[in-house]
């Protein structure tokens, strides 16, 4: 009986215990359970928004100056501004977000056209991507300004193109239906093109403009533009590396109203190295135009025909002069060149072993193609070495507008050797001898044939 009671309660322990168990999972769980519904109940589901109206307001304008010249390549910025507002916009836990904004202009290109304008527009529309509300994109396109556009205001229309939200459609809690419209807007940008002076060059005449020498641009100058021109200033330039340069490239002309001719005379050289061909030169106008400013006329360049350049060659007859001689050299030189040398004078640099008294010879005028001999008296040492001397000359003269100018330099040959004539024969030893004997015998033979005569 003891033994039984002890096993009883035993088992009724256990019984307890495990009671006590179960309920404190229990308890756990219902503890975690709250502890999520307090969760999900304090923080709400994220409000998704949708516009019902709205859409973008573009507007085109154009960046820094609108006035422009003729003879003109620019670049215009256009810029475009979104001012599109959303009117009403509405928020719940219920509505997905969409991914476009009514207002925003989407895939956007940008085109500049010349209208009724003789602009010529060389670039071709952009794509700009989006265009969000209360931004601004620009667009640069090339325009270039013919030479004879008329003064004026003149307006280009810029073209928009674009892509934007009209409608979204929501099904369920998780699908959207777009729809997107397409809408073209066309502005107009004014652009203005001053009054100007534009030069023409409608005849020129050249004077004696050669390689290496100076010579006379004769130019009539007309004014092709729109402005009167005060205190005009005709200009001419180097272009770049061409040979032509001028020495006196200003003409004052004072007032150059349109349509108005000014003939000026100008000076400029031509390098030395220059061919016989045309060279590029520059002309242009300063002058104040009707605002008082100084303004300066587009470039025109013109062809400058270049005479070839004067230049000499020598012509000797082969000349031999024999060691001690004292004998005049002739030369003869001969103008091969493009242009008359005035007041030239031939002039050879003599070396060692020859000297002389006077080394420049006078020539005069000498046109192309003709030919002037000179004479000079040339000494050799006793010394000299017979063989072949190369000896300088050159030319010197004044050209067209009374410039000095010396000749490339130029050459020709002495020769020492010895002299076959008679004088060197006399100065022979054994000829001497020769004629000593002919004298002796003839003089021998003549006292013969008068004794015998007696």
């Amino acid at each position: 009986m003891n033994t039984y009671r002890k096993i009883s309660f035993a088992n009724n322990c256990i019984r307890q215990q495990s009671g006590r168990n179960q309920t404190s999972s229990l308890l756990g769980v219902l503890l975690l359970t709250g502890i999520a519904i307090a969760f999900f109940i304090t923080v709400p589901a994220h409000a998704g928004d949708q516009y019902l109206a709205g859409s973008p307001v573009l507007s085109a304008s154009l960046s820094g100056t609108n006035e422009f010249s003729p003879s003109q390549e620019v670049r215009i910025p256009v810029v475009v501004k979104n001012s599109g507002v959303n009117e009403f916009k509405f928020s719940k836990s219920s509505i997905v977000d969409r991914d476009d904004l009514p207002n925003t202009a989407k895939f956007l290109t940008i085109g500049l056209g010349a209208g009724s304008s003789p602009l010529i527009i060389k670039s071709d529309p952009q794509m700009v991507g989006d265009l969000k509300a209360s931004n601004t994109v620009t667009g640069t396109f090339t325009v270039r300004i013919p030479s004879d556009t008329p003064s004026g205001v003149y307006y280009l229309p810029v073209d928009l193109n674009y892509t934007y939200l009209y409608n979204a459609n929501q099904y369920g809690s998780d699908t959207i239906q777009y729809s997107y419209k397409i809408k073209n807007e066309t502005f107009q940008i004014p652009v203005t093109i001053k009054t100007d002076v534009r030069t023409e060059v409608v005849s020129k005449n050249i004077q004696h403009l050669n390689a290496g020498t100076e010579g006379y641009i004769n130019l009539a100058v007309k004014n092709i533009g729109h402005e009167n021109a005060k205190d005009a200033i005709v200009v001419i330039a180097r272009n770049g590396q061409s040979p032509v340069i001028p020495s006196e490239g200003t003409v004052y002309i004072g007032n150059f109203p349109p349509g108005g001719i000014a003939n000026c005379t100008f000076r400029a050289s031509v390098t030395s190295d220059a061919e016989a061909q045309a060279y590029p030169l520059d002309v242009y106008v300063k002058y104040k135009d009707h605002n008082g400013d100084t303004v300066t006329s587009a470039i025109e360049t013109i062809g400058i025909p270049v005479g070839g350049k004067i230049t000499f060659a020598i012509t000797p007859d082969p000349e031999t002069i024999a060691p001690g001689q004292k004998k005049i050299v002739n030369l003869q030189f001969t103008n091969t060149g493009g242009a008359t040398a005035y007041q030239a004078q031939a002039r050879i640099s003599l070396v060692d072993p020859f000297t002389s008294n006077d080394d420049s010879a006078y020539m005069g005028d000498v046109a192309p193609g003709e030919t002037r001999k000179v004479s000079f008296l040339v000494t050799a040492e006793k010394t000299a070495t017979i063989k072949d001397y190369g000896i300088d000359a050159e030319v010197r003269y004044r050209d067209a507008l009374d410039n000095t100018v010396i000749s490339d330099p130029l050459k020709f040959t002495l020769k020492v050797g010895a002299d076959k004539g008679i004088g060197t024969m006399l100065m022979n030893p054994l000829f001497l001898g020769l004629i000593a004997v002919i004298v002796i015998i003839a003089a021998g033979y003549v006292i013969y044939r008068k004794k015998r005569l007696q």
